[in-house]
């Protein structure tokens, strides 16, 4: 995607050098800044710390963290050491998980001598795969696009609602919830995206932020104004994306998608998830029970960080010091609230079967004990 007309991935590697640089998106939307990872240390602050976010990008962060490693140091018990080091900053996002695997599969058997340059092949090669897996995602998704549109009669934009930033920010490129969108508006169908604030690390802002890039037209809204848009009529398709979606189709997201699901489905609107393949967890039945809901820092929910009419940028408290704070980070969306999963394989029923229709060799696994 590109940022004032310069084309620009969310991670990469510096032309004739071995950087690893990312986009800085705590300082977004206010400031565009561009960090270097010097080390496996900077990899996992920048997913711990939200640097890098997005199950997509953190997976990949990961991978560029563990070919930092082998740079300093490429033994076995280094190895070892990156993957639990990273494993450990963010424990929701399977992606995370997955990418470490690839890694360790990569690497074990090549020598040490020859572990860092083969590292950074694999993790560049699994940061290609995921711009291609993205765009895949938007070429499936643009039919649901074209459909609700023909639906309202083919008047007036086509009005979408998403939530939290499953944009090119939160993958290597293009993104997954809105890559549908890019391309819709690429190839000239009106779109307009109603983009929610995201409370309480104000995603939304992100999510503006690349719209306004790319020209799409949009409107930022308060959580709470999803359900009475829908009720109004004023919601065509409700698209999201998704840290781990289970072998069932159940959906975990940033905490407040389960609400739009009920809202979506009491108000008979679409409600769509776009996710790649790595975003499954095969081993997973339950998502309520099965996956750990991470509680984040309290200081996300009591602060708000904004700009002064200054110019200046700073955080401002909200609430009274002695009210306690809980803070969880996604909630869970079952799949009988789901119309579809949306993947680089084509569009499914949020089911186990629709999700081994698309991946037909995961069904000895998925019949496992």
């Amino acid at each position: 995607m590109k940022v004032d007309g310069a084309p620009y991935r969310s991670i990469w590697v510096e032309a004739g050098s071995r950087d690893v640089r990312i986009v800085d998106q705590t300082r977004l939307p206010h400031e565009f800044v561009v960090t270097t990872l010097a080390n496996r240390a900077d990899a996992e602050f920048a997913i711990r710390e939200m640097q890098v976010r997005g199950a997509p990008l953190i997976g990949v962060t990961a991978a560029y963290g563990v070919a930092l490693q082998m740079r300093e140091d490429a033994s076995d018990a280094a190895l070892e050491q990156a993957c639990q080091g990273l494993l450990s900053t963010r424990p929701t996002a399977v992606n995370l998980r997955w990418a470490l695997e690839e890694m360790r599969l990569a690497l074990a058997s090549t020598p040490i001598a020859e572990r860092e340059a083969r590292a950074l092949a694999r993790a560049a090669a699994l940061a290609d795969e995921d711009v291609e897996l993205c765009r895949a995602i938007g070429e499936h998704g643009l039919p649901l696009l074209e459909r609700a549109r023909a639906r309202r009669g083919g008047e007036g934009p086509l009005n979408l609602l998403t939530h939290c930033n499953a944009g090119w920010l939160a993958t290597v490129d293009w993104g997954t919830a809105l890559a549908p969108i890019y391309l819709a508006h690429d190839r000239g169908l009106p779109v307009h995206v109603w983009v929610d604030e995201t409370r309480p690390r104000n995603q939304g802002a992100l999510t503006a932020w690349e719209l306004g890039q790319h020209g799409v037209p949009h409107t930022i809204v308060a959580d709470n104004a999803g359900g009475q848009l829908m009720q109004s009529g004023r919601v065509d398709l409700v698209i999201t994306g998704s840290d781990r979606t289970t072998a069932t189709g159940d959906v975990c997201n940033k905490i407040g998608t389960y609400l739009k699901a009920l809202a979506a489905r009491a108000n008979r609107v679409p409600f769509y998830v776009a996710l790649p393949y790595s975003t499954i967890d095969w081993g997973l039945r339950d998502g309520v029970t099965g996956i750990p809901i991470e509680q984040r820092d309290a200081v996300e929910l009591r602060q708000m960080r904004g700009r002064t009419s200054d110019g200046d940028v700073l955080g401002v408290e909200l609430f009274p010091g002695s009210s306690a704070v809980a803070n969880p980070a996604f909630d869970i969306t079952p799949a009988a609230l789901v119309d579809g999963l949306v993947t680089e394989r084509g569009v499914c029923a949020a089911s186990e079967e629709g999700l081994l229709e698309l991946y037909p060799e995961q069904r000895n696994r998925s019949s496992a004990p």
